[in-house]
């Protein structure tokens, strides 16, 4: 009622004044009155103008300002605001500086009751494909812009089942590797998905979709890297064997990620933990036995 009341006399008393005299509050009274109307309110408005200037300087900078860097440059263009609230928008369009470590590792979730048990605990052995697999996340500099890239490794040969690369380290990367294993016909009912505490992992729409297809979250102890050895080690064999330093395109680093990952990996580099032999060799033994 008292909503209506204000919005009935919203050309006689300003909103604030009337907001103070009725103990509401001036934000929620335009919440109600962009639902009222289908639309954002002014304050959704504005925030979404001051996410397109902040996109506009972290492109600028080919994505090398954090938070504090980004909001010096806000400061220096006259637009006054908390770097908390950059942090918290950078964030939420899911870009990050590259120079950070926060851009190349995902950070721990701060629901508790969002991090699985670690049903792995380092046994890296697996008798059979499509019964434990390790996931992870990396990063690419380019000219362009960072590239990052999720991927999924059968455990059984060290066979790559899973791939995806995007401009935004969110939630959606790591769910579009995950679409990508199925897709692939890889993964069991009851397979272990095992992962670090990254908040891409722990997302509601990243479990959900694990629980769809019947599969097992697992997830390392906090901080510690040798709970997901095998795709740290894939991750950095993949940078000093096959890719370049530094990247002028996008284009160009995706098409190498795609060559190792889907082609010399698999087929032509052999694993002395395997026997000398290749994840493809490894995977047809077991198709004749």
């Amino acid at each position: 009622m008292k909503y209506e009341f204000m919005h009935e006399h919203r050309n006689e008393f300003h909103v604030a004044r009337m907001a103070k005299v009725l103990e509401v509050s001036e934000s929620g009274y335009y919440k109600w009155e962009a639902r009222l109307q289908g639309g954002p309110t002014p304050l959704e408005k504005a925030e979404m103008r001051l996410g397109y200037v902040i996109l506009d300087i972290f492109q600028r900078s080919r994505g090398s300002f954090g938070s504090r860097k980004v909001t010096a440059e806000l400061h220096k263009r006259g637009i006054p605001v908390n770097h908390k609230r950059v942090e918290r928008i950078m964030s939420k369009y899911g870009v990050f500086s590259r120079t950070s470590r926060k851009y190349i590792h995902t950070t721990d979730s701060s629901d508790s009751e969002s991090i699985a048990e670690n049903l792995i605990k380092r046994d890296f052995t697996a008798e059979e494909k499509d019964r434990k697999m390790v996931s992870d996340t990396t990063a690419i500099a380019t000219k362009e812009g960072t590239l990052y890239i999720a991927g999924i490794i059968d455990l059984y040969g060290r066979m790559p089942v899973g791939l995806a690369m995007s401009t935004r380290n969110d939630r959606w990367l790591t769910i579009q590797a995950l679409k990508d294993m199925l897709l692939r016909g890889c993964g069991k009912k009851g397979c272990i998905m095992h992962s670090d505490r990254g908040c891409t992992y722990a997302s509601q729409d990243y479990r959900e979709m694990l629980e769809k297809h019947d599969l097992v979250c697992s997830m390392s102890g906090k901080g510690d890297c040798w709970d997901n050895a095998p795709m740290e080690s894939f991750w950095g064999k993949m940078k000093t064997e096959w890719l370049k330093p530094k990247y002028g395109t996008m284009k160009e680093a995706m098409r190498d990620v795609y060559e190792y990952v889907w082609h010399f990996y698999p087929k032509e580099r052999p694993h002395e933990s395997l026997g000398y032999l290749t994840p493809v060799e490894v995977y047809d033994q077991l198709a004749v036995s």
